[in-house]
């Protein structure tokens, strides 16, 4: 086979991989699956796993974008999954659904919020190699994150985020929480104003329920943990990510002492680089 019909048949399997997930790859303000240029010789000699990144509340995909740029650079293969935000019992099937639809192994990250979302989704797929969070969420089985939020003090996200009734399929009605115009000191300390502005205004909302459903699987404890404290996090205080994660036995765990709830926005070479040692670890 010439080295041109290899390489045809290489970009044409990336192809249908990005298609089997539902998402495109693009430019920076896209969120999808993209395979990038190859990286170093060592890199080249090992099987990349693909690297899945799941985001939080008040976000959506794009949160990752800075940072898939960098893990690209890398030569992975990214897909930034759309959490749905409506809770466990609907968002982690999802997450796990978007795994199963990937061969070869996977490396999962996850932005607060999303650690739940990972943390359960992730539990019985053998592909999953390492679970990366990110200021995140890290439960045990039977917690909420309700529980979580409130087990040290410092969180100051419940103020500033907005309340409003929708209705459910069901014809019910729930309750989606928005982060209000004036919770940048709160979420995003660390970004400029103009960017908190962009952010509060294209934000997902979450379910409130999100803070009630149990936890019922804890991938933790069969895959291997690495994780980021937020020094500055005042959504999820730093104290909880540093107990959180220790419980969960993390290979390695790195803090950014200024950092915000939103670290990857604000220090994304950083969450890169941390998303890469698991990915070179794992190999």
């Amino acid at each position: 086979m010439s080295a041109e019909v290899s390489r045809r048949h290489v970009l044409a399997t990336g192809a249908a991989l990005a298609g089997s997930a539902a998402l495109v790859a693009g430019s920076a303000g896209s969120a999808g699956a993209a395979t990038a240029a190859s990286g170093t010789s060592e890199e080249k000699s090992k099987v990349k796993p693909t690297i899945v990144l799941v985001h939080g509340g008040y976000a959506d995909s794009s949160c990752w974008n800075a940072t898939i740029a960098r893990l690209q650079d890398k030569g992975y293969t990214t897909i930034s999954g759309s959490n749905p935000l409506r809770g466990i019992p609907t968002d982690a099937p999802y997450i796990a659904s978007l795994l199963d639809s990937i061969s070869g192994p996977v490396v999962l990250v996850a932005h607060s919020m999303g650690g739940t979302v990972i943390t359960n989704a992730a539990a019985g797929k053998a592909n999953v190699k390492a679970l990366v969070y990110i200021a995140a969420f890290v439960p045990e089985v039977g917690e909420t994150q309700g529980e979580l939020i409130t087990k040290f003090p410092g969180s100051e996200v419940e103020p500033v985020s907005v309340p409003v009734p929708y209705t459910k399929a069901d014809g019910t009605t729930g309750i989606d929480l928005y982060l209000s115009k004036d919770g940048q000191a709160a979420f995003a300390a660390d970004i400029s104003t103009a960017d908190f502005r962009v952010l509060q205004a294209t934000q997902r909302p979450f379910d409130a329920d999100s803070f009630t459903f149990p936890t019922t699987a804890a991938a933790w404890k069969t895959i291997p943990v690495w994780g980021l404290v937020a020094g500055q996090d005042k959504a999820i205080p730093p104290a909880c990510e540093r107990w959180m994660y220790s419980r969960a036995n993390a290979r390695k765990i790195v803090e950014l002492p200024r950092s915000s709830h939103v670290a990857m926005l604000s220090h994304p070479k950083a969450v890169a680089d941390l998303i890469l040692d698991a990915a070179r670890v794992v190999a």
